[in-house]
């Protein structure tokens, strides 16, 4: 049976005592001093991987735990999941990140983020140096900039539905392993992205008031430059789901893959399973 175990105010020296549950049925979340994560374990916690999981816009970390089939899947390969809080919405209920480059941060997300995967680490026992970071809609945008300030903070990184947004970043600090995952039909996020605010008449994200998502394409440009990788992808592959190219010829530990699905603005089939299959090197 999975352990699924909240870290609350407990230390190590008090492991052997009462703990209070962390999942998607309770209220109690695992605290840190700048913020919260739930988390579940696979069997065999101690050195196991993991997979950190970004909450979309208004969700949370017991949204994510929600996701059964993504949690089931990944703690069947015994890794352990990891879903962090975001920080509150402004006016409204629900939580959100910290990474548009025009606004004010209420939280270093990036560090925030790092403090989870240690502190997971010292409390479960789960491998710090085997943690990938992926993440959903903003969540998955959150992904991408943490990739771009940090790039040594996670083994890899898997953004699904959402990327870097503009005004785009020129450079990374860098290189990083990058699995891009989007629906061809995604119109929350369509792969060219949008204007959120501001009076439209054009893409110039420097426009007073302007709000706008970023360009999938070009945030690969982005990893592309970022990774030192050839131009041009050399490797292709087709599933029953996804239309995969990966760009392999990248400086050295670096990667970037990037798949389409034929879909929306979701969690496609088998996503779970793309991404670890990708981390281990598996052939698709």
């Amino acid at each position: 049976m999975r352990a699924v175990i909240c870290a609350a105010a407990l230390s190590l020296a008090a492991s052997s005592a009462a703990q209070a549950v962390c999942g998607p049925d309770v209220e109690a979340a695992c605290e840190l001093e700048n913020g919260t994560y739930h988390i579940e374990l696979p069997e065999t916690p101690e050195g196991a991987p993991a997979l950190m999981f970004l909450h979309g816009w208004g969700s949370s970390g017991q949204g994510s735990l929600s996701m059964r089939g993504m949690v089931e899947t990944a703690l069947a390969r015994g890794y352990a999941v990891i879903a962090p809080d975001g920080v509150p919405r402004e006016g409204r209920s629900g939580l959100t990140w910290n990474f548009h480059p025009l606004r004010e941060h209420s939280r270093d997300e990036p560090a925030f983020l790092a403090s989870v995967r240690d502190d997971a680490a010292a409390r479960f026992g789960i491998d710090p140096s085997a943690v990938v970071l992926a993440g959903f809609s903003i969540g998955g945008s959150m992904t991408a900039y943490a990739a771009c300030a940090a790039p040594g903070d996670f083994a890899a990184y898997a953004p699904l539905s959402g990327n870097v947004w503009r005004p785009h970043p020129t450079r990374c600090e860098g290189p990083v392993r990058m699995l891009h995952v989007h629906g061809w039909t995604d119109g929350t996020v369509p792969l060219e992205g949008r204007i959120l605010g501001g009076a439209g008449g054009g893409i110039d994200a420097n426009e007073p008031g302007v709000f706008a998502q970023g360009d999938v394409f070009q945030a690969l440009e982005l990893w592309r430059l970022t990774n030192a990788c050839q131009h041009n992808a050399r490797n292709f592959a087709q599933t029953e789901t996804y239309w995969i190219r990966s760009w392999s010829d990248c400086s050295p530990g670096a990667e970037l893959t990037f798949a389409l699905f034929h879909g929306g603005h979701g969690i496609p089939p088998g996503w779970a399973d793309l991404v670890l299959d990708w981390v281990e090197g598996r052939e698709s």
